[in-house]
């Protein structure tokens, strides 16, 4: 049987939180590591605010993931933290989100464990999160909503095939991540197995940033009032009840008609 690794006494990475966007949004443990950092290893998704919190004097590697375009493939950036790890460096690898939610923390963690070295996670506000708090859509309500489920719309092969009878559920909130470039696909598969085509649904670009906007619709109308809107990934798809909670013009959730674009 073979043996794992001794632990190293200094290598040990930070995988970090940065929240939606806003660095007010991030924690205080998030923020201290940050600016302690001597190698920080960061994602597209991390607010330049925040950027502006890494010590000139730290080294900066870009990893992010776009559509159809990758910095740097899963598997390298996996053996970039445990060589840094291996250097005994304060290695802060900075994620969007939290690092446990569609962000591939899981993945890195192995890395880091597999190989010997500590791997400590700090928690950030997911998107979902900063998106229902800026545009006032309560994840969760009493009336309207008492289960909450995050999906990607992002497959590792790169397929849309979710499991469409969980999400057309009664009674629940879905957000889907990653999902902008397959929203034709994704709300074609919600009506055809059972969502109420008048369902209220968004898509939130840039939430808690100056760039945040979003397009309410119903889950018919939303992919076409995403084209009018001109909408660009990052952007977070909701859909439920909740959406016209927090909206005047939503209140009348059951209307097919329900259109509409707020900028904030």
């Amino acid at each position: 049987m073979e043996e794992k690794a001794a632990p190293h006494p200094k290598g040990c990475v930070h995988l970090v939180g940065a929240g939606p966007g806003d660095p007010e949004l991030l924690t205080l443990k998030a923020a201290r590591l940050i600016t302690s950092a001597e190698v920080v290893v960061y994602d597209n998704l991390v607010g330049k605010a925040i950027l502006e919190l890494i010590p000139a004097t730290a080294r900066r590697v870009y990893a992010g993931k776009e559509a159809g375009n990758h910095a740097l493939p899963q598997d390298e950036i996996n053996q970039l933290l445990v060589d840094l790890a291996r250097q005994g460096l304060r290695v802060v690898r900075l994620k969007g989100g939290d690092p446990f939610i569609f962000g591939r923390g899981g993945e890195e963690m192995q890395a880091l464990q597999a190989a010997g070295f500590c791997c400590e996670i700090v928690p950030g506000i997911t998107a979902a999160a900063g998106a229902g708090a800026s545009t006032g859509i309560p994840l969760t309500h009493r009336e309207h909503a008492q289960t909450l489920v995050f999906a990607t719309g992002h497959l590792k092969d790169d397929t849309v095939d979710l499991d469409w009878d969980a999400l057309t559920r009664p009674n629940q909130t879905v957000v889907i991540y990653m999902g902008l470039g397959a929203l034709d696909i994704i709300c074609q598969q919600l009506i055809a197995h059972g969502l109420p085509a008048h369902t209220p649904a968004a898509v939130i670009h840039g939430a808690t940033t100056p760039a945040q906007c979003a397009v309410y619709s119903s889950i018919a109308g939303l992919p076409a009032a995403v084209r009018e809107a001109g909408l660009k990934p990052p952007a977070l798809i909701m859909i439920g009840q909740v959406v016209g909670v927090g909206d005047a013009r939503l209140q009348a959730a059951s209307t097919p008609a329900m259109s509409g674009t707020q900028f904030a």
